[in-house]
């Protein structure tokens, strides 16, 4: 939260109509003289901003004027409609894609079957004529749009970097690409990553350290430290996939390496273990289904499943000391079995400072994660004091 130290005129702190917009985001309405106080900044300077953000809509008066026994004073109000934002959530096997407003409400969305080894132009054409139906249906200005991919993804350039299960992906611009055809700014990242913002920003916000922890046809996790996303140093934080898990060394993963975590918990390795088994099952909806109906080897499979992660999970408690661990993907739909496994082995393994107050609970958006994630990216990187700044002095 922004204090009136943080923002006094002496320490220039406010430059611009940005900041003001900082505050007014907590949906909270505000009169000149509230703000006057709040940043030490003169009442004209105040005004000229409010001015600003009333030209290009980034505000609105708001609808009950504040009486303090005179004239009632004008109060403003964030526009969470000033302006529309494109979510995509491309997975293994399916993409969903939304329209939000700038609070991340869904006004409009899709979800299709979708394999993302179609190749990128096939993907992204698909996804370019979506998002112009569905902004027919909305309307409003396009301010950007937000993708998330299964795979590795440079998120300063946001092209992918050698995806396992992405032929044809590797080093292609998305951005430019997509950009060029949606008249908008595109901002991509690995899918994990945008899972865990959206369940941060929509669930979870008053949560400092959070790790994210998605399971279905591979396993990654997204972390928030601070409140902030983790990306590392290039980008490929959280991929805990492909950590080796000891008693599974015979086991080959699509990477290259055996024994990897993905290759042994994942819901595409939990259906091949019920294929072997002679139960029929083609993926994590499939071992989902199973579970769902009290099949006595899908339940074991899953709970054992989540014993190999909670197994990575520990460590990572041990090291990293989150306050909470949300457990999402499609798996996450298989109940409290998947659950069970992770709690049984992360308490038993992790130390008892780090469990002491620590969470692991399922996903409270569903499947809904990866898009609220891909809109809260772009609403962010729109809406930052020296993105808006620079709109209102064009």
């Amino acid at each position: 939260m922004l204090t009136q130290g943080m923002l006094s005129e002496s320490s220039g702190s406010v430059t611009g109509a940005g900041a003001l917009l900082s505050i007014l985001r907590d949906g909270q309405a505000r009169t000149r003289a509230e703000l006057v106080q709040l940043t030490g900044l003169a009442r004209s300077t105040v005004s000229q901003r409010l001015d600003a953000l009333l030209s290009h809509q980034w505000i609105v008066p708001a609808d009950d004027a504040i009486s303090s026994g005179g004239r009632p004073a004008t109060a403003f109000t964030f526009n969470r409609g000033a302006r529309v934002v494109a979510a995509a959530d491309l997975g293994a096997t399916h993409a969903r894609v939304a329209v939000t407003d700038l609070a991340s409400t869904v006004l409009a969305e899709r979800r299709v079957d979708l394999p993302i080894d179609r190749g990128p132009e096939e993907v992204l054409g698909w996804l370019v004529v979506t998002l112009k139906e569905l902004l027919v249906e909305t309307g409003g200005e396009l301010c950007g749009v937000g993708v998330g991919l299964p795979g590795p993804v440079s998120h300063s350039s946001g092209r992918p970097v050698n995806p396992p299960i992405m032929p044809g992906w590797d080093g292609f611009p998305v951005p430019d690409w997509l950009g060029s055809r949606l008249g908008a700014p595109v901002l991509v990242d690995n899918d994990v990553n945008i899972m865990a913002l959206g369940e941060h920003w929509a669930a979870r916000r008053d949560v400092e350290h959070l790790v994210f922890v998605k399971i279905g046809t591979g396993i990654g996790c997204g972390i928030i430290s601070e409140r902030r996303l983790h990306r590392g140093a290039q980008g490929a934080a959280g991929d805990i996939g492909h950590i080796r898990v000891t008693t599974s060394d015979e086991v080959v993963c699509r990477c290259g390496n055996s024994g990897c975590l993905e290759a042994v918990a994942s819901g595409a390795a939990i259906a091949n273990q019920l294929d072997a088994a002679g139960v029929e099952a083609h993926g994590s909806r499939d071992v989902v289904n199973l579970v769902r109906q009290g099949n006595t080897m899908a339940v074991q499979f899953a709970r054992q499943a989540g014993r190999e992660i909670g197994d990575v999970l520990a460590s990572i408690v041990n090291f990293f000391n989150p306050s909470v661990i949300v457990i999402g993907g499609d798996m996450a739909e298989a109940g409290e079995h998947i659950l069970a496994g992770v709690r049984e082995v992360i308490y038993s393994r992790s130390l008892p400072l780090a469990t002491q107050h620590l969470s692991i609970r399922a996903t409270e958006l569903g499947d809904r994660a990866g898009i609220i994630g891909a809109a809260v990216m772009v609403i962010e990187h729109v809406l930052s004091p020296e993105a808006v700044d620079l709109v209102v002095s064009s």
